[in-house]
Order: structure tokens, then C-alpha cells, then sequence
């Protein structure tokens, strides 16, 4: 009973208990709120929330309290936005009368001419031919080519007029309405399959094979420059090789395009800013597809070329290194490789190349080839080439 009599406390007791616990709870809330207002003040709360921190640790920290911001268009950009949306709108026009349109920039005269002959064989009516000589005029062998030059200028390569070219290219294209696909092929391209199959290959895909993919490196993302922004993001900036095939709704996109075009125009190239060296034909149509229409391109290039060597330009195969094998391998490869400017080799990105849920051979061209390889490709051309898509 004793004991028990203890817990029965008197009022007075349990007030004076009261008091301490009070304070207690008292000077940790205050505790609390001055830790608070020290870690997050009011102005420039995002610099010393971040003291101590990497800026992608700053980052991961304040992406759980930080309010998302979406930043609004400008006129310019709803509009080009708007038109870009109402083109891809529009259904494809495939007819018995579809044609591809093949594209050739090169500075002279075509030395796979012979080659490409043999691919065209017995397919009139279902190709076009142009051609952009950006130094001499072209001496041709085949009626396929012949008086096919469009009005031409000086291309540098990485600079703006690679860009200009292409554009030149598919505006010449366009004005036939039954070219339905567009290709642009360099002077050192060879066709890896027969016309059949390239040509359904391409009338039957859901996309354009545009090469896109994000290169976190110096040569990649690393030539951004501020002055793109707002319209061109850091995060949307992406790197590819400039050898496309497109349906005509995207080659009308990037001749209606005046905004992004003008970003590059102006400001991809070496001297805007510190010594980023900004490569137009490498960054604007993998970058402006990215951001208008990624879900219609297969962000890889259907024209194959050997990065190995890793240098400023890929191998060249001359008439040693041609052989059935190679091209067999070539022609069967289905993975796509990307090299990009991370680390010292720089890391390789590989995907499958599917679509339409298929995973199917990645190429139908491939590059780069030397001119000493004519005679070997054209003998080997009945036996490296397939016809089943």
C-alpha cells in the first residue's frame, strides 16, 4: 500500500513537473528554428544551403523543397512551336508514286558513281537524284547522275555552311511532292543493300534515322554555349552524325525552321565563348529533333562508320581492307555504337536497333570508303547486298 500510494501525486507535484518539461520543449523548437533560419535564410538561400557541397550535391539537396520552375516560351518559341506541331500533324503521303530522294554533298565529281549505277539499275521512277558540288563540277558515267547539280556554295566542314548545304539539299528535294523519304550521302558512301530492300526499309519506318544522343564530354555537352539560351538548354543539347535519312513532314520542319537554325547559326563556332569549339552539322538537327519531335527519330544514323581509330575523322577503308567478310559484318550488324568524348578513349554507348518492336539491321549505307576500293566493291556488290527487309 505504501508503494502504491507514492504514484498518487499531489496536484502541486505534477505542476511543478510541468514546468521543466516546458521549458525544455521550449528551447528545442527554438533551437530547431534558428538552425532552420541559418541553413535557409530568406536571400540567398540557395548558396548557403549549398556551402560544403558539390553542385550536383547542391543540386539532389534542394531538389526535395525547391519549388519546380517551368519556364514559359517566348513568342518566337510558341510560335515556331505551333507550326512545327501542325506539320507533323499531317498524315504521310505514300503512293504507288512515293519516290526516296538521294542527296550527295561532295566537293567534285562521285567516285562510287559506277557503284551506285548498279543500285539504281531498273528502279526509275522510284528515286531522285541531287547533287551539291561545293568546289568543281562533276564528271558523271551514268545518266543517273548526269545534270542532277543544284546551285552550290563553299562548304567548311564543322561549320555553318555544312548545315546551309544540307538545307540547300532537301529545299531542291521538296519540290518534288512525290519524294516521300530524303537521304543525305556523303562522296565516300556506298550502299550496303539492294534498292528493294532499302526502299521498303524506309517507306515503312515509323521514323526518320536521325543520329541523336547526349555526349556528357567536352566534345559533346561541353560545347553548349550560353548565348543559345533560353531557347537551347544545356540539358537538351545533343551530338550526332549529320548523315540523315527523313519522311518529308521532318525535311518541311527544318526548312520552316528559323528560330533554332538562327542559335546555331550565330553562335556554333569556335571564339564565342572561352575556347569551346561548337561543330553545327554535329549539334543542330540532333539537338532541334530532340527537343520538337524525339519520339519520331530512331536517334541512330542508318549510314555506318568505323569510330575506332578515335580521331578527328573515322577510318577510311581502301581496297586492302574490302573484303566480303567486312561487308557481311557490316550488313548484319543490328547494334548501334556511339562513341562519346568521356575519359580518355571515350565511353561507348550501345543500343539495339529496333523499331516497329523489331530489331533489324542497323544500316543500309556505310562510309567512309576510298576510291581505290571501286573495283573490288562493284565485284562484290551481287554477294554483300540483301533483299529481304
Amino acid at each position: 500500500m505504501g508503494e502504491t500510494q507514492n504514484l498518487h501525486l499531489s496536484p502541486r507535484h505534477r505542476s511543478s513537473l510541468k514546468k521543466p518539461l516546458l521549458i525544455v520543449l521550449l528551447v528545442c523548437i527554438t533551437s530547431v528554428l534558428l538552425v532552420i533560419t541559418y541553413m535557409y535564410p530568406q536571400h540567398n538561400s540557395k548558396s548557403s544551403a549549398c556551402a560544403g557541397l558539390s553542385s550536383r550535391g547542391c543540386e539532389a539537396a534542394l531538389s526535395g523543397w525547391l519549388p519546380v520552375h517551368v519556364r514559359k516560351f517566348t513568342d518566337e518559341e510558341v510560335a515556331a512551336r505551333v507550326v512545327i506541331k501542325d506539320i507533323l500533324r499531317l498524315p504521310p503521303a505514300l503512293t504507288a508514286k512515293s519516290k526516296i530522294a538521294f542527296m550527295f554533298l561532295t566537293p567534285g565529281t562521285l567516285p562510287f558513281e559506277k557503284l551506285w549505277d548498279k543500285f539504281f539499275q531498273g528502279q526509275e521512277g522510284r528515286f531522285s537524284i541531287y547533287i551539291h558540288p561545293s568546289r568543281l563540277r562533276p564528271v558523271h558515267i551514268s545518266r543517273h547522275f548526269s545534270d542532277r547539280e543544284i546551285h552550290s556554295d563553299h562548304v567548311t566542314w564543322g561549320r555553318i555552311s555544312m548545315v546551309d548545304a544540307e538545307r540547300r539539299l532537301l529545299a531542291n528535294a521538296l519540290e518534288d511532292p512525290d519524294n516521300q523519304h530524303f537521304v543525305l550521302l556523303s562522296e565516300s558512301c556506298i550502299p550496303l543493300h539492294t534498292f528493294d530492300y532499302t526502299y521498303r526499309y524506309l517507306m515503312h519506318a515509323n521514323v526518320s534515322f536521325i543520329d541523336s544522343f547526349e555526349d556528357l564530354g567536352p566534345h559533346g555537352t561541353g560545347r553548349h554555349m550560353d548565348h543559345m539560351l533560353p531557347e537551347i538548354p544545356r540539358q537538351d543539347f545533343r551530338k550526332g552524325a549529320q548523315w540523315f535519312t527523313m519522311k518529308r513532314q521532318h525535311a518541311v520542319i527544318v526548312m520552316a525552321d528559323g528560330l533554332y537554325y538562327s542559335k546555331f547559326r550565330e553562335y556554333c563556332r569556335p571564339g564565342v565563348e572561352a575556347n569551346k569549339n561548337c561543330i553545327a552539322d554535329e549539334h543542330y538537327l540532333p539537338t532541334f529533333f530532340h527537343m520538337l519531335d524525339p519520339g519520331g527519330i530512331s536517334n541512330w544514323s542508318v549510314t555506318y562508320v568505323d569510330w575506332s581509330e578515335r580521331r578527328w575523322h573515322p577510318k577510311t577503308y581502301r581496297a586492302r581492307d574490302v573484303s566480303l567478310k567486312l561487308l557481311k559484318n557490316i550488313t548484319s550488324d543490328d547494334m548501334s555504337v556511339h562513341v562519346t568524348s568521356v575519359g580518355k578513349r571515350g565511353e561507348e554507348l550501345h543500343w539495339p536497333c529496333t523499331w516497329k518492336g523489331i530489331r533489324r539491321p542497323c544500316y543500309l549505307f556505310a562510309r567512309k570508303f576510298h576510291s581505290d576500293a571501286l573495283y573490288k566493291l562493284v565485284r562484290l556488290f551481287p554477294n554483300y547486298t540483301s533483299t529481304v527487309v
